[in-house]
């Protein structure tokens, strides 16, 4: 069987289908993802690619869309409001890519379409070529209402190509939160990417870890600003905290405190692995990563899908939410000698462990090209 997976240009929604294409690819079928620019992030995972688009970057896109500079941190709008906004950004970005990606779909046989929710193109094709597609899901919002809300920018579009409207999809879950209802449950395996892993995190630390992140995107776009007073927090806890950031300049930071690091990259389900806690912005592959590793989060949500993320994790007792500048050592305390936190975490850890893996998922996928 031959499987093309598509998503946006962005790790947040192409890394959680990777561990997905490995089952497959395990099991003896034909993997190849159709993605635009940049293609840098996915060439780690190892599968062939097709470039689809015009050549210009997904930022490219956006910034043409909104006229002007993207903006990540978005805390005065409603969840609703911001996905209103992000499905006609993602629409229009999705736009150069539909005639490239119908022809790699029929150029190479596709037998079954897996895409992210936030891609128009996918369910315009697999319409056009009456093929079975999968929505997979990232996180804890659904995808098929948001797949059908990029599809309502995209209606001038199928009436060039003389379709209705969208495939009917199967949802696919992932993790224990959220996700459609209807959708078909896996467990949640992180990738990450590719990366060195310093021997010391191989190691538990002397006193607790926590780990800071800020995702793939929010660095790039609002540098650090987001944990300026966690890090003067930090000086008082008896903690090593690790700035994992990427490349983010730490100058806003100041003189950092002396319990206080950055870090190059590391993979993070390898950097959690020896962490006790982890404070990042709210992003689904990060809130998800440290969820399979078992660990407290504190959530401080900036924008994108981060406040349905914090209700939901919340709400299981296992994170703590917080502003930005609400931080206090006090809190961080919290964060790692409150024993009901880590015991949430570590149940929520148990019900991602009991979901079927990708690999005991092929056959359902493999059921949908002769049911279909």
């Amino acid at each position: 069987m031959r499987i093309l997976f598509t998503g946006p240009a962005a790790a947040g929604h192409l890394f959680p289908m990777v561990p997905t294409a490995q089952a497959l690819r395990a099991a003896g079928h034909e993997i190849l993802f159709a993605c635009g620019q940049p293609l840098d992030q996915l060439r780690s995972a190892g599968f062939p690619i097709v470039e689809i688009g015009d050549g210009r970057g997904i930022r490219e896109m956006f910034e043409e869309r909104l006229g002007g500079k993207v903006e990540y941190v978005d805390q005065n709008r409603s969840q609703e409001e911001i996905f209103d906004t992000a499905a006609a950004i993602f629409a229009h970005a999705s736009r150069p890519a539909v005639d490239d990606l119908l022809e790699a779909a029929t150029a190479w046989g596709a037998d079954l379409l897996v895409y992210d929710s936030f891609h128009a193109a996918p369910p315009l094709v697999a319409a056009r070529l009456k093929i079975p597609a999968v929505v997979h899901n990232f996180g804890v919002s659904a995808g098929l209402p948001m797949a059908d809300l990029l599809a309502s920018h995209f209606t001038d579009v199928y009436e060039q190509h003389g379709l209705a409207g969208p495939a009917r999809a199967t949802a696919l879950n992932v993790g224990p939160l959220g996700g459609d209802p209807e959708g078909l449950p896996m467990r949640y395996v992180p990738y990450n990417g590719g990366g060195v892993v310093p021997s010391e995190f191989l190691r538990p630390a002397d006193r607790p870890r926590i780990v800071v992140t800020l995702g793939t995107v929010l660095a790039e776009l609002d540098g650090v600003r987001a944990v300026v007073r966690l890090v003067e927090a930090a000086a008082e806890v008896d903690a090593e905290f690790l700035l994992a950031v990427g490349g983010a300049d730490l100058a806003p930071l100041g003189t950092l405190p002396a319990n206080v690091r950055g870090l190059p990259w590391v993979p993070l389900n390898e950097l959690l692995g020896r962490a006790d806690a982890l404070v990042h912005h709210g992003g689904s592959g990060t809130m998800l990563t440290a969820l399979q590793a078992g660990l407290p989060q504190l959530l401080l949500p900036q924008g994108a899908d981060h406040f349905i993320n914090a209700d939901a994790l919340t709400a299981t007792g296992a994170a703590l939410r917080s502003a930005s500048d609400s931080v206090d050592t006090r809190l961080l305390d919290r964060l790692v000698t409150d024993p009901a936190l880590r015991t949430a975490a570590h149940r929520l850890r148990a019900d991602n462990a009991a979901l079927p893996t990708p690999a005991a998922l092929v056959p359902t996928l493999e059921s949908l090209t002769t049911t279909s």
